[in-house]
């Protein structure tokens, strides 16, 4: 066999096992395992972001904020918004298209805009978080209880938006 033929043959070889493999394992199976390992994925992204301005508060020596439990609940939230409110439902493709603007459906707007800012400030305040504790700085009182408040917001709003978003597919759904 020649050299030149080898490539050919191997690549060969590898698209009909790909197509073998695609038979062999039904596609929505396939997609539903992805999607559930993808919300899992965010899930304990908004679990380490939890703990992270957990950690931060544990700085400031008061014991509610260095108990087991308050870290516990603050990692479940940022969880739980995380695996809520960032992977939504999306809409169907003929209704962003087809209906005027002011028919479209205000609801999975709104739901939109608000996982996008909930997602933006729950992250940065992370960010605030883990760059306070890598660095060690010392910032006041105030600031450290600030970035918590963002933190918890930005968490409340994906909770909201994967509500909005979820009572509106099955309203739409239902039409």
């Amino acid at each position: 066999m020649k050299m030149s033929n080898v490539v050919p043959n191997a690549f060969s070889v590898a698209k009909y096992t790909y197509v073998a493999a695609t038979i062999w394992v039904a596609p929505s199976a396939l997609i539903k395992s992805a999607h559930l390992l993808e919300r899992i994925g965010l899930a304990a992204v908004g679990g380490a972001c939890g703990l992270y301005v957990a950690a931060a508060l544990m700085r400031l020596g008061n014991e509610m904020f260095g108990s087991g439990w308050f870290i516990l609940l603050m990692m479940l939230y940022g969880a739980f918004s995380f695996y809520i409110g960032i992977d939504m439902p999306s809409r169907p493709a003929q209704g962003s298209t087809s209906r005027l603007p002011e028919e479209r459906n205000r609801g999975t707007d709104a739901a939109e805009i608000f996982s996008a800012v909930g997602t933006f400030v729950a992250a940065i305040a992370a960010f605030l978080s883990v760059s306070m504790i890598v660095v060690d700085q010392v910032l006041s009182e105030g600031s450290i209880i600030l970035i918590a408040c963002c933190w918890a917001i930005g968490s409340s709003l994906q909770i909201a938006a994967g509500s909005i978003a979820r009572n509106g597919v099955l309203e739409d759904g239902g039409e």
